[in-house]
């Protein structure tokens, strides 16, 4: 090779470029951010439209549907999902991955404007919102102190807020819980029929009454003055003063009603660890780095608490930031244990501390190198970037173990320091040009691939292709210049040439047993094909899954009562739930949310709570994360409860794939969307492993219609807005203005007195004004019922379905979608026009899994040409490619043994077997070949080849085994998405070793035979 030529010559330039690349590799490594994955964003985009006031199937009706038939001529849509709710309209569009998001946000905007002028006068403009990972909260803190809720919510919004949201990174910080200060003015209904008052001649009176009005500028000698009306309330006894105009004069807003400086009516409620408490939620800015960002925070937190007077308890109940360091670190500690165990595997072989030193060279400089790139290449340390290093550290060195165990082999012979190095670096340099070459190639099918597969792999892939580029640039430079320099070999080490050692006798016995493979060929052929067949049988017991799970410590119980129960009731339920919590050993700490879902896509109501719970570390604890929500399944049951858990999602799947069983039901009829919801939740009752079943079908939220009569209405001058504002007054009652105090802006409410519309009976007889000036009773223009419909709609491709989600426990995927398609297919009776749907993980696994047996057929073909290209023949690469089917045994008795499942991960580890396997074969082809060129025969080159090949194959090999070996084992936090691709290569990797020493040179020797013999016959040289 050229390039270790001119190595060798420059020995000085060759030093300084190696430590130029090396300080700026430390540098970048300084500048590269971290994160727990890539920066994955799924491409949708969400129009959300509020329609206050209406219901499911109206806003189906009047918003949905013309929305979607808008959005469904916008390109490269992939799916249209909707959901039309109580007051609002959700409607989003899944777009083919790798779509530009700002484009097609454009082009929805565009077509939205069209049909807007059709959508009901009241239906506020339509918003749409990009999916943006940074829409999951970073941080959940939970803030507690012996102080009142009003005062500690008050330190939040003054000092707190403030300051978190001025830091760099930071994009909103959300606060739950506490109480929030207004001035209720609660009205007297008695009085208002005694001076024939309404609601609305009250609020317009205080909304005018409470304004500062410019009225511009006046000359005054040589200077200007501005003038203004000052009208503002200015203390509460004012609001209480002010008179309200009556068709017999005017009275005092305090005669007919009470004024009072209070609290608003509290919807949520907020604990930490059974105290009460505020909480808040960080979510980061799309570019900013997480770890830099949680760190900032509990900077500012630790000064904020410095400087206070108060014993604030904050307690984060939810950071990825430290995962991600904990998962980052594990990986870092796993990929250094690894090169330890590599560089004493180099030692052991070679018994040369300045060979040892020269080879163990290359790991350092290779990944130092590789973080410049990976910082020039926009990634980030990732699990993903750290996982490709730490599986690239045992293959840094297989070039670098090649190019110097022959330039040994040259030293021994004779030669001096400089013609070894050129000799030995010369003759295999393209043998490990090509064997990187197969390595980095079968990374190509998963970058073009597509899908969220790819995005997820795609930093991996480039890392790994990074560090093997780097490792051949070392290998063939500065190796040869280092053997060139201080590569010595005195008269001992010449002498023990000749001298037995244990790898000789190693050698001695391998060569024996290769005569006898060879002199039993078909024996050995149909030995292979048996145990290929029985490894192929293990398919069955080995499960799959989409992406395996990772224990981050962390899980939420969502707590869901009967629709309509008030905050007080959901509050005693939620409480019982917090003390089974509270008494498990392994919880570190707990965040109670009571009237909201806890986080800030999620739904607020009376009748909902959830409880985020934090578990202590892994050594600290017996039971994983799964367990312990198995047990607080079993030991919580409360009638007419529903309560599910999930454990926490870094990557958030509930954007990506959904449950890990999703089945959607799709048919126009609500009705029988309901009747078959309900038996698909039946059938999925009956599967052992799942757990958690809901619908989205369920029962709605009963409430109490008032229906108006148009024409009778209008025959008292009323429509439909003034008595639906008259009746919101009354009961939950209407802003009117603001109080200006001290900064602060505070609400003044106006409502009708609790005990004057507590009941059905008092809101029909409720009296409203017309403007004919009768009070007329709202029974008398208006019919009432009690009805319940359903919660939501949805929708996809503009077709109704109903959706049943589940979870699973103590099974996998693979194992439980084929009984729950077996029991739908056998027991449900699907009716014509409705059709059922498998979606969620499962889907998404079928998916990357079809994409990734195309991205392994097309690595194999690419791994074949660059074995065609550099042996230029196309038998002996052939000859090689039969290592890759037969790695697989080793790939299934490993994840077998192991337990590991199929996944996204393993099936990556099998692409790059692919690359890998085919590397100690393409060494040792490369030398017969060299051997035979010279006029061996074909069995005296197999012979004295693979004896010589034998250690630089089994040195690669161990040395890629060990340093995967702390991957493969699966401690710490995170471990548990590397382990099963280090599980894959290395028993792959174990078995296609054995086969490239046995079975490679039996297949050599059969085809070579057989082909010798056609081309003599035709005289054809197909080589």
């Amino acid at each position: 090779m050229k390039l270790s030529d001119i190595a060798i010559k420059r020995p000085v330039t060759t030093t300084m470029m190696v430590l130029l690349v090396v300080l700026l590799g430390i540098i970048a490594f300084n500048m590269v951010n971290i994160d727990l994955f890539p920066n994955i964003t799924y491409p949708a985009a969400v129009v959300i439209t509020d329609y206050e006031g209406v219901g499911p199937e109206e806003i189906e009706t009047m918003v949905t549907r013309p929305i979607e038939g808008a959005i469904a001529t916008v390109t490269n849509i992939n799916n249209l999902t909707s959901t039309s709710s109580a007051g609002g309209s959700m409607v989003i569009a899944e777009f083919n991955w790798g779509t530009d998001m700002d484009m097609a946000s454009m082009d929805m905007r565009e077509k939205i404007d069209m049909i807007e002028g059709y959508l009901p006068d009241e239906v506020n403009d339509p918003m749409i919102v990009k999916f943006d990972p940074s829409m999951i909260p970073v941080m959940q803190l939970g803030v507690a102190a012996d102080l009142d809720l009003v005062k500690l919510k008050s330190i939040m919004e003054d000092d707190f807020i403030p300051r978190l949201e001025r830091l760099e990174g930071v994009a909103q910080v959300s606060l739950i819980g506490g109480k929030e200060r207004e001035i209720l003015i609660t009205l007297d209904q008695s009085k208002l029929n005694n001076y024939n008052l309404d609601f609305s001649s009250i609020t317009n009176t205080l909304m005018m009454g409470n304004l500062n009005i410019s009225g511009g500028d006046i000359n005054r000698g040589s200077s200007v003055l501005l003038v203004r009306v000052t009208g503002k309330f200015r203390n509460l006894d004012e609001i209480s003063k002010i008179l309200i105009p009556t068709a017999f004069g005017t009275v005092s807003l305090e005669d007919i009603a009470e004024v009072e400086d209070t609290y608003k009516k509290m919807n949520s409620l907020s604990r930490l660890n059974g105290e009460n408490s505020i909480g808040l939620m960080i979510q980061k800015q799309t570019d900013s780095n997480t770890v830099s960002v949680s760190n900032r925070v509990d900077g500012e937190i630790d000064k904020i608490i410095a400087e206070m007077d108060y014993d604030l308890r904050v307690v984060p109940i939810m950071d990825q930031a430290k995962f991600i360091k904990k998962s980052i670190g594990n990986v870092g500690r796993n990929a250094l244990i690894g090169g330890f165990l590599a560089i004493f595997i180099l030692f052991l072989f070679l018994r040369n501390y300045r060979s040892t030193v020269i080879i163990a060279t290359a790991i350092p400089v290779s990944v130092i190198t590789t973080f410049m790139l990976i910082y020039f290449g926009n990634l980030t340390l990732n699990m993903m970037t750290l996982g490709g290093l730490a599986l690239g550290v045992g293959m840094l060195v297989d070039n670098s173990i090649v190019v110097l165990e022959n330039i040994y082999r040259y030293r021994l012979e004779g030669y001096n320091r400089i013609e070894a190095a050129k000799k030995g670096s010369q003759e295999v340099g393209m043998a490990i040009v090509a064997s990187t070459l197969t390595t980095v190639v079968v990374f190509l099918p998963i970058v073009f691939m597509g899908g969220m597969a790819a995005e997820l792999f795609q930093e991996l892939a480039l890392t790994v292709t990074f560090s093997l580029l780097a490792s051949l640039i070392v290998s063939l430079t500065l190796i040869p210049v280092m053997s060139s320099k201080i590569l010595k070999v005195n008269e001992k080490e010449k002498q023990k040439m000749h001298k037995k050692d244990i790898l000789d006798k190693i050698k001695d016995k391998y060569k024996t047993t290769l005569v006898w493979s060879l002199d039993h060929r078909k024996l050995l052929i149909f030995l292979s094909i048996v145990v290929f067949i029985g490894s192929i049988a293990l398919y069955p017991f080995i499960g799959a899954e989409f992406i395996p799970s990772m224990d981050q410590g962390q899980f939420t119980i969502s707590v869901e009562m009967p629709k309509g129960t008030n905050l007080e009731e959901t509050n005693r339920v939620t409480t019982l739930v917090e003390e089974k919590v509270l008494a498990l050993p392994e919880v570190d700490s707990l965040l109670v949310n009571i009237g909201s879902a806890g986080d800030v896509m999620g739904s607020s109501s009376s009748d909902v709570s959830s409880l985020i719970v934090l578990l202590k570390r892994p050594s600290e604890r017996k039971k994983t994360t799964n367990e312990v929500m198995e047990e607080l399944r079993r030991d919580i049951l409360i009638p007419d409860t529903e309560i599910s858990m999930a454990a926490a999602d870094m990557m958030g799947a509930g954007i990506m794939g959904g449950s890990p069983i999703s089945i959607k039901v799709s048919g126009d009829d609500l009705a029988v969307l309901e009747e078959m919801a309900v038996k698909v939740k039946e059938q999925l009752a009956e599967v052992e492993g799942v757990r958690e079943i809901e619908d989205s079908i369920s029962e709605g939220r009963p409430e109490l219609q008032i229906r108006i009569n148009r024409s009778l209405a209008a025959k008292f001058g009323l429509r439909s807005a003034q008595i639906g504002s008259a009746v919101k007054t009354a009961i939950s009652g209407t802003i009117a203005t603001r109080y200006e105090v001290a900064g602060e802006e505070i609400d003044i409410r106006v409502k009708l007195a609790s005990n004057d519309i507590s009941s059905t009976q008092q809101i029909k007889d409720l009296l409203i004004p017309s403007p004919t000036g009768a009070r007329v009773p709202l029974n008398r223009i208006a019919d009432f019922s009690v009805e319940q419909g359903p919660r939501e709609i949805l929708r996809k491709n503009q077709v109704r379905y109903a959706q049943v989600t589940a979870d699973i426990y103590g099974t996998n995927l693979g194992q439980v979608m084929p009984l729950i398609r077996e029991r739908i297919d056998q027991n449900l009776s699907i009716p014509d026009g409705y059709q059922v749907e498998y979606g969620g993980e499962y889907k998404e696994m079928q998916d990357a899994f079809i994409n990734l047996v195309y991205a392994l057929l097309l690595a194999i073909v690419l791994v074949y040409m660059v074995m065609a290209s550099q042996f230029e023949s196309l038998i002996h690469p052939f000859i090689v490619m039969f290592t890759v089917p037969m790695a697989a045994i080793g790939v299934m008795l490993g994840l077998f043994i192991t337990g590991h499942n199929f996944s996204v991960v393993s099936i990556i580890g099998v692409v790059m077997l692919a690359g890998i396997v085919v590397n100690n074969a393409i060494v040792l082809i490369d030398y017969v070949n060299t051997l035979r060129s010279k006029g061996s025969t074909i069995r005296e080159a197999l012979l004295e080849a693979a004896p010589i090949r034998l250690r630089p194959i089994l040195m690669t090999t161990l040395t890629t085994i060990l340093a995967l070996f702390p991957l493969a084992l699966g401690f710490g936090e995170g471990s548990e998405v590397q382990a099963p691709m280090a599980v894959v290569v290395i028993g792959g990797l174990t078995v296609s070793t054995l086969l490239t020493l046995y079975l490679l040179p039996v297949l050599y020797s059969l085809i070579s035979g057989v082909r010798r013999k056609v081309t003599e016959g035709d005289n054809i040289n197909i080589s």
